[in-house]
C-alpha cells in the first residue's frame, strides 16, 4: 500500500533510516523502532500512517514542522512514562529533536488504511 499524503521520499524509514528501523511489514501494519539519542535532531520526515506507539525510554524533545516552527515541546506538556502507549494521527512533515538527557526510544505500529 502506497502512501498518497506526502512524497516518498520523505517516509520515516527512507528519510531517517539512522533513527527509524523496520521491524514488520505487512498489508496491514508496519512496525518501526524509533530511537533518538540525547542531543540528536531526526531529519525531515513523515509517518503517513496513524499509529499506536508504545514508549520504551521517554525523554524531552522538540518536534518542528518543514518550515522549523515548533508543534509540540513535550516540556510544556505532561511526561509520557515508560511503559505507557498512546494513539497518533498520521505525522506530516517534521524534525524530532531530543533535548533530553536520555534516548527515545519508542516501537510505532502503523496502522495502513484501507480503501
Amino acid at each position: 500500500m502506497k502512501n498518497e499524503l506526502w512524497p516518498t521520499e520523505l517516509d520515516a524509514l527512507t528519510a531517517a533510516p539512522e533513527n527509524h528501523k523496520l521491524l514488520f511489514e505487512n498489508d496491514r501494519v508496519r512496525v518501526l523502532d524509533t530511537f533518538i539519542r540525547p542531543g540528536q535532531t531526526t531529519p525531515l520526515h513523515t509517518h503517513c500512517w496513524p499509529a499506536t506507539l508504545y514508549i520504551l525510554s521517554a525523554g524531552d524533545f522538540i518536534r518542528c514542522d518543514e518550515s522549523g516552527a515548533i508543534t509540540l515541546d513535550s516540556r510544556s506538556s505532561q511526561a509520557l512514562p515508560t511503559g505507557s502507549a498512546l494513539w497518533i494521527p498520521p505525522l506530516p512533515p517534521h524534525t524530532l529533536e531530543n533535548v533530553g538527557n536520555t534516548e527515545i526510544h519508542i516501537i510505532a505500529v502503523e496502522i495502513k488504511q484501507h480503501s
